[in-house]
């Protein structure tokens, strides 16, 4: 067996243990993102030292730049980016929505206009799993299409069988020994749909499940609730994925629902963005009251940036825009998070798990829902715009 529970397996939330190529990864677990073989401002030593059990890194960026030729001749992105512990790779399926107006979809495939040069970008099903499967990743996904929140019937409806179809070609044509396959579970926050899909893809045989197209702009009442109905459908002993999610509440009620893995850019983009992480919530660094604070950002906390430097020299960092503060806020941030899923994963094993998430959901605040979908749409709608630029 791949991945072992060790609570019940009746019992939501649920913690297991995940075995790879490359050694052990206790669920639930949060997946720092090395979207270019690079988690932003951190080396592999830092995220050893965080206590990182798994990275996830982008198929599709990654054939664009370096190019799969150059990461096999250096041994695989294991050794390219020095890190020797679990890595999962995502298929490109989110490009395919991120970059919307970069692509076209047919039966067989993703063409994309690269965002680098221009120059046309083939994945088809086939494709995308060879290169997961030169980068040498432990963990591996079937392409995917991912629809944006306001798609109508049809369009969620074409890419539940698109995303069908390409994942029986994926089961079909992977060949590496050890690299685990996940299909992916589509639908956007239509139950209907995502029941259809679920069994689909969960007849593939696949060694775990990914829950896709959520996070991108649909209330967090839709997401949890598509989240908790595709739970609650698939294998109870198969891990289970939920993309691109989340912020530190979200993390705390998907576990809840019986999410297994997580991977958001959430805390390394608001680390570089001057956004700091606390139990009672986010702060902005910039802030002029931080300018003399003399503790660390967070009382209590363990990282090495709270251990080390006060509130007021990250403060200075960031106004002066010194590179430090990047890497600083980036440890801080993950060291959150990763700390986070342990409480998470101990209050499951001893018992504690409820009585924790009352009182984090109570203390913890997080930004106004319709500020975070109004930052959220902003944000693909600048990055839509800077790759038609590119």
């Amino acid at each position: 067996m791949t991945f072992q529970l060790q609570s019940s397996p009746s019992s939501l939330p649920r913690a297991g243990v995940l075995s790879t190529a490359h050694g052990e990864v206790p669920t639930p677990a949060f997946m720092p993102v090395a979207t270019q073989g690079s988690v932003k401002a951190l080396g592999a030593d830092d995220l050893q030292s965080l206590g990182a059990s798994i990275v996830l890194s982008n198929t599709y960026h990654l054939n664009l730049r370096p190019g799969v030729e150059v990461i096999r001749r250096h041994g695989g992105l294991h050794a390219f980016m020095g890190w020797d512990g679990p890595l999962l790779t995502d298929s490109g399926g989110f490009q395919v929505f991120s970059l919307g107006s970069l692509r076209t979809l047919d039966d067989e495939g993703v063409t994309f206009k690269s965002h680098l040069d221009g120059s046309p970008q083939r994945l088809t099903p086939e494709s995308a799993l060879a290169i997961q499967e030169d980068l040498g990743s432990d963990i591996a996904l079937a392409l995917d299409v991912c629809p944006p929140a306001e798609a109508a019937p049809a369009e969620l409806r074409r890419a539940v069988e698109l995303t069908t179809a390409w994942a029986g070609r994926c089961r079909r044509a992977h060949r590496r020994a050890g690299q685990l396959l996940f299909g992916i579970v589509q639908g956007g926050t239509d139950l209907d749909l995502r029941r259809e899909s679920v069994e689909a893809i969960t007849e593939l045989g696949f060694a775990g499940h990914a829950i896709g197209g959520l996070s991108v702009g649909e209330p967090k009442a839709q997401m949890y609730e598509a989240a908790g109905a595709v739970a609650a459908l698939l294998p109870a002993e198969r891990p289970r994925y939920l993309m691109g999610v989340g912020s530190p509440e979200d993390l705390v009620e998907c576990v809840a629902l019986g999410i297994d893995l997580f991977d958001c850019v959430l805390p390394t983009r608001m680390a570089r963005n001057g956004g700091l992480y606390t139990p009672e919530g986010r702060l902005n660094i910039y802030n002029a009251r931080f300018k003399e604070e003399t503790g660390p950002v967070q009382d209590g906390c363990g990282c090495f940036t709270c251990r080390h430097y006060s509130t007021a020299y990250l403060h200075h960092l960031f106004q002066a825009r010194e590179l430090l503060a990047y890497r600083l806020a980036t440890i801080h941030n993950l060291h959150f998070y990763l700390r986070l899923m342990e409480r998470l994963r101990q209050g499951i094993l001893d018992g504690s798990f409820e009585g924790f998430r009352r009182q984090f959901l109570a203390t913890f605040k997080p930004p106004d829902e319709e500020v975070r979908r109004e930052q959220k749409q902003r944000w693909l709608a600048l990055r839509r715009a800077l790759a038609r630029q590119e």
